[in-house]
């Protein structure tokens, strides 16, 4: 596939917009990224040009969107760019940039964040197998091994 993924750092613009569609559920929001560069007259970090993007999540990634942006807050967004350009009759053409995204994740560069893991749904067919639990038990000693009591030579750490 010929896709143009991208990786955008900046704030979210507007509120998330939460749909329940036939498709299932969508989200948008507007994302504003501007540049920054070092203005050497001044001396002093300078912002410059501000793109907007619009921004579509699908499926659960809509719904912890919805549930944990809000706007000004700083967030990575991956995706995929696509940019469209429709023309109306009367009207200038217009230019939309638009990022469907994989993943949408606050800034954590410029902030902290508290993450909660969101409930799967229940399996929709009754009878359909859970994935078993890993066994998180701790194995039985080696019998090769030294009796905790016995003092273990320390060996140098290797470096790979």
């Amino acid at each position: 596939m010929n896709e143009t993924m991208v990786c955008a750092v900046g704030n979210v613009a507007t509120q998330p917009v939460f749909r329940e569609l036939a498709s299932g559920a969508s989200a948008r929001f507007r994302l504003a990224v501007t540049s920054r560069y070092w203005d050497r007259e001044k001396s002093a970090w300078a912002d410059g040009h501000t793109n907007f993007f619009t921004v579509w999540a699908n499926r659960q990634l809509a719904a912890n969107a919805t549930a944990s942006l809000n706007v000004g807050d700083p967030v990575v967004v991956q995706g995929r760019l696509k940019v469209r350009t429709e023309s109306r009759e009367g009207q200038q053409v217009r230019t939309s940039a638009d990022i469907d995204a994989v993943a949408i994740g606050h800034d954590l560069a410029r902030g902290t964040s508290a993450f909660r893991r969101s409930n799967r749904p229940e399996p929709a067919v009754a009878g359909t197998p859970t994935r078993p639990e890993p066994d998180w038990e701790t194995p039985a000693a080696d019998p090769l091994e030294p009796e905790p009591d016995t003092p273990r030579r320390r060996e140098p750490a290797g470096v790979t």
